[in-house]
């Protein structure tokens, strides 16, 4: 019998399509994943991803009714039936979120919003309208009006965007997301998520061939923080690296001490910002 465990998160754990548990660090216990790119597809490409066979693109066309017959099958398995006691180590048998994360970039989905929307409306009919919805997400397509509109009606069913910033520098985000972008427009998008759905910043920081950021780079970080406007943010989800990555880059990504990722959230802190640190 299985067990979920916080190393595994595998997108094929309860063989089903777009629907998938997981043992979340951050969450805090059970997260039920949406999967809206079984493709392996996403238009960034972190060296830290632990998706295998990852490809550059978008979410295919998405089976609406059967993402809708999973969800509600296995929100059911989990609130009536058996499917904690068999899976979850006890003392972590709550449901704490519903979050579309995946094997790419969610927002790439045409149908991102009426999405939304589906599984807002399945996870109340199943008694768990006090669960957040979560999105997380690189924040790269949040000027697109869809988009937006997916997060609009996110913020009306209570719930949120975690939102990645990992560099502040052009140099530092094409090293780590494998992007070139104009870090101003990183902090635009940001400030636009946030004004639409509560919106927690999502940063991993790790090691890279054996050396943690430097001082330089942790400043543009904050700055990217500071320019989208520090009081609109929930705070930040700060973390390391746990499980392995699955990208070439791989032997150059290495894990923090719990004392470096304390050191960088005492210089976040530092700025105004609630911080939840998980090494």
């Amino acid at each position: 019998m299985a067990l979920l465990k916080v190393s595994d998160h595998r997108r094929d754990f309860a063989g089903m399509t777009y629907v998938y548990p997981v043992l979340s660090r951050r969450a805090g216990g059970v997260s039920v994943g949406i999967n809206l790119n079984p493709n392996n597809a996403c238009n960034w490409h972190c060296v830290y991803c632990q998706v295998p066979d990852l490809v550059r693109g978008a979410a295919p066309e998405i089976d609406r009714a059967l993402l809708r017959q999973e969800l509600a099958g296995f929100l059911d398995a989990l609130v009536s039936g058996d499917y904690m006691a068999r899976h979850v180590p006890e003392g972590l048998r709550t449901i704490q979120d519903i979050a579309f994360s995946g094997n790419g970039e969610p927002t790439s989905a045409k149908a991102f919003a009426e999405i939304v929307d589906d599984v807002m409306a399945l996870r109340d009919a199943a008694g768990l309208a006090q669960v957040p919805v979560r999105l997380i997400t690189n924040g790269s397509l949040v000027m697109r009006d869809k988009v937006q509109a997916g997060l609009r009606r996110l913020a009306m069913g209570g719930g949120e965007v975690w939102f990645k910033v990992d560099g502040g520098r052009r140099e530092d985000i094409a090293r780590i997301n494998g992007v070139d972008l104009d870090p101003a427009s990183v902090s635009r998008a940001l400030a636009v998520s946030a004004a639409l759905c509560p919106t927690w910043v999502q940063t991993c920081m790790f090691a890279w061939d054996g050396d943690a950021p430097d001082p330089a780079a942790i400043d543009a970080y904050l700055a990217r923080l500071e320019a989208a406007g520090v009081g609109a943010l929930q705070g930040v989800l700060l973390y390391g690296v746990v499980r392995p990555s699955m990208q070439a880059e791989a032997p150059r990504v290495s894990a923090l001490s719990e004392t470096e990722l304390m050191s960088i959230a005492e210089r976040i802190k530092e700025k105004g910002l609630t911080v939840r640190v998980s090494p």
